[in-house]
């Protein structure tokens, strides 16, 4: 017998995506690229492990790495973030094709067009995948809720435009520094899975705003 994959050597380990035994190298190559692998199989997870114990570095290319992130917008607006996290989160547990490449799309898109707010020029380019578009929509939405719930409340302040495309830029590199560059890759879902298990309570000064 041959790996059915390259045909050529034997097969030693078991792929639950495939259902059967495929060759090393076979699985090391096509791992979360042509193979759309469990999060629970054995050998992703001991990549995942070595994976965090030699973290990414970003380019000098990276899309938005020029932005200088106050750390006070980070540290002083958890729960916010932590609402976007959850949404993404969420929206990738009821669209389980979602992958990481699909998050980064939407997150770095919906950072494009905050950035162009705080320019005064309101330019808006959704991604044109359908499913990274959908999370778009979807995060937009959360915004758009968030900030209509404060305009109700007399004694609330607004989140500016500025403070929430730093956020988004902190939960895209994020994401960048999650993932591992492969396709089908779901190391950042999974984190933010891990990370933010159920939704938070979006606060700001005297506003309490539940975010479902």
């Amino acid at each position: 017998m041959s790996c059915p994959i390259c045909e050529k050597r034997k097969p030693e380990r078991f792929c639950p995506a495939k259902g059967e035994k495929i060759c090393a190298v076979c699985c090391g190559t096509e791992r979360e690229v042509t193979i759309d692998c469990p999060s629970d199989c054995s050998y992703l997870v001991a990549a995942h492990r070595y994976e965090n114990e030699h973290q990414r570095s970003l380019p000098a290319d990276t899309p938005l790495l020029e932005e200088k992130i106050p750390q006070d917008t980070v540290y002083g607006h958890q729960q916010l973030m932590s609402a976007l996290a959850f949404s993404i989160a969420k929206f990738c547990a009821v669209q389980p094709s979602a992958t990481d490449p699909d998050v980064l799309a939407a997150l770095q898109a919906l950072a494009q067009t905050y950035k162009t707010l705080g320019s005064g020029i309101i330019y808006e380019k959704p991604p044109d995948a359908p499913l990274p578009r959908e999370l778009y929509g979807a995060l937009i939405a959360l915004l758009t809720e968030i900030k209509k719930q404060q305009a109700e409340r007399a004694n609330s302040a607004s989140w500016k435009d500025s403070e929430i495309f730093y956020l988004l830029v902190f939960l895209y590199r994020m994401g960048l520094l999650r993932t591992n560059g492969r396709p089908r890759s779901r190391r950042f879902i999974e984190f933010l899975r891990g990370q933010f298990p159920q939704a938070p309570e979006v606060k700001r000064e005297e506003s309490r705003i539940i975010v479902p």
